[in-house]
Order: structure tokens, then sequence, then C-alpha cells
């Protein structure tokens, strides 16, 4: 999975001229892509650039992800000093040469944004605007909320009432640890296993080829109290998983930490991403559960003088002075 030079051209005439014989015929229906035209104009670092990002409203959800996801990448690997505006566009209208001076003409206006423009101000904010729902099954924001399997939530929630099962000390011991899994074929976030877990199996379940998600009951000691903590842990083992699965992931992260504590209003005490299960040892999950107060240092308090009239200032003066005051 890498990005590759699709198509290239050199310049006929004018970049005016040029444009819609140059872009249009490069979009296609169903496929994202970037495109990069260069303008007339310089900089002190040489010729100009326009960023176009064709992501058709057509195209499939992992498309949109992957390219959404590399935008930045592609951008400083280019040289973000040469790009002199970014165009987004859903539809060829957008990012015709009409679409724009469109669009430099809102850029300098204070009227609203289109759809398109809106979309691109979105992703270059990294805002997610959504309406994550248990059952939620489609694509819904820059990320993806995939709908959660009921025997999923069946652990989170057994989980969640852990004081409430409090007698029942097996069943409880059982669901202290659990993963879930993103099922990528049928786009469900599904439960991979529930096996009890003690804090020194933990970097066991973590594992070294595939990502994953992981509730654990922490329990410990602090200060003299027990307490029964949920740790939440997203692994990725660096890049020895594909884009798309970080992507997937990645994206799927924020809209799952928002059921589970929105709407199971399970409570998590801390939210930790590894890359590797040898980093869970017991000292740094306390330290991460628990992390150190660091004590302000005081500052060093200038003693007073002695109380009472200090006399009338001296004023003294250089050997040079001296001689120039006794001209």
């Amino acid at each position: 999975e890498q990005l590759v030079v699709g198509s290239s051209r050199r310049p006929a005439g004018s970049w005016e001229k040029d444009y819609d014989a140059f872009v249009l015929p490069l979009l296609e229906d169903k496929q994202p892509c970037y495109i990069l035209y260069r303008l007339d104009t310089q900089n002190a670092q040489g010729y100009e650039w326009i960023f176009i990002a064709w992501s058709p409203d057509h195209s499939p959800v992992r498309q949109k992800m992957l390219y959404a996801a590399t935008r930045a990448t592609l951008k400083k690997e280019f040289g973000g000093g040469h790009i002199k505006d970014e165009v987004f566009g859903t539809v060829q209208d957008d990012v015709s040469l009409n679409g724009y001076k469109k669009y430099l003409v809102s850029q300098s206006s204070p009227a609203p944004l289109t759809a398109a423009e809106e979309e691109l101000r979105q992703i270059k904010i990294n805002e997610v605007q959504t309406d994550v729902g248990v059952d939620t099954k489609h694509q819904t924001l820059q990320g993806v909320a995939f709908p959660i399997a009921k025997e999923a939530l069946q652990a989170l929630e057994k989980l969640k009432n852990k004081k409430l099962n409090y007698v029942q000390l097996a069943s409880i011991k059982y669901f202290n640890c659990f993963l879930i899994q993103i099922d990528m074929k049928n786009e469900t976030i599904i439960l991979a296993n529930t096996l009890h877990t003690e804090l020194k199996d933990l970097p066991k379940r973590i594992p070294k080829d595939a990502a994953r998600y992981h509730f654990f009951l922490y329990k410990h000691a602090h200060e003299g109290d027990y307490l029964e903590s949920i740790v939440f842990i997203y692994s990725m083992p660096g890049y020895t998983c594909s884009i798309r699965e970080r992507m997937l992931y990645s994206s799927c992260k924020s809209p799952l930490l928002e059921i589970v504590e929105r709407q199971l209003w399970m409570q998590i005490i801390r939210k930790i991403e590894i890359d590797n299960g040898d980093e869970l040892t017991a000292d740094f999950l306390y330290e991460e559960v628990h992390p150190k107060q660091h004590a302000h240092k005081q500052s060093f308090a200038k003693p007073k003088g002695p109380a009472g009239k200090r006399g009338i200032r001296r004023l003294i003066r250089g050997p040079a002075e001296t001689e120039t005051a006794s001209d």
C-alpha cells in the first residue's frame, strides 16, 4: 500500500488554459486521488502549486479513510511551502477551473462556506461531528463508527457493573480483562476473548502482529486503599500492520470510547496507547493510573537587611569618572 504517480503532463499553455483539460480527465467517479497542479507564479521556493484532494461521494469508505490519512504526509513530503492553495472536491464542479475561482472568492470573503469547503475545514482541524450509537452502521465522520456486536456489549456491561457483581467473585474475575477487535470484513467491532488475566499476564494478551482494544480491570492498592480501576489500552504494533488496519483502528477508537463512556456509563480511569506488550509492567501501569505529583521547588527568600536607617547612599565612581570630575 503506497502512493504512486498515476499521470503527469508538461504545460502546453498558461495554467488557466491547461487547467480543465489537464485536471478533469483524471477524476474517476469511485476513486479518490490527489492532484498537484502547477501555477505560473513563483515564490522564494520555486513554482507555486494547487493541491487538489478528490474524494467522490460514491467512493468506498476505506478509500476515503486512506486518502484522508495520507493527506498530511503527502503535503509534507512534497513541501508545504510550494502549495499555494488546497482544494477539496466531491463533484467535478468543486475542482474545475470555475470551482477553483469560486474557492478563491470564498477565501477572501466572509460568505458561508460551500459543503466541500466546510468538509475540507473539518478535515483540517480534525473535528468529529457525528451521532454515534451502539447500532451505528455507516461511516459518519473522519473516522468510522462501526456497530458493536452484542457479545462485546454484554462483556462491557459486566465489566462496568463490577461492584454490583461483587458477590459473584468468579464472574468478576472472569471478565476482569477482555479484548475487542474489528471485524474488517463485516465492519463490526466484535468480542475476541474474555480470558481471566492477572497483571503479570497482561503483556501476553497484546498481539505482536495486529491492533487491538483492551479494557482491563486494574485491581491494586493506593495509599492504603483497595481500588478497582478500568483502564483502556489501545495496542498498535507499529508498522507490522497494514495501513488499512492502522487507519480502521485509529478511526474507530474515539467512537467506541464515546459509546462506552456516554451510553454505557463506564468510568475509564486511564487511556493508554502502546505498541509493545512488554511496556505493561506493574510499575508502568501504576504510574499511569497514579502519576507522581512533582513538588514545586520554593524560591530562595532573600533575607531582609537590618532594621533602622541605613544612612545616605554613596556614589562610587570609577577612576575614569573621577578624573573627568576633577577637570
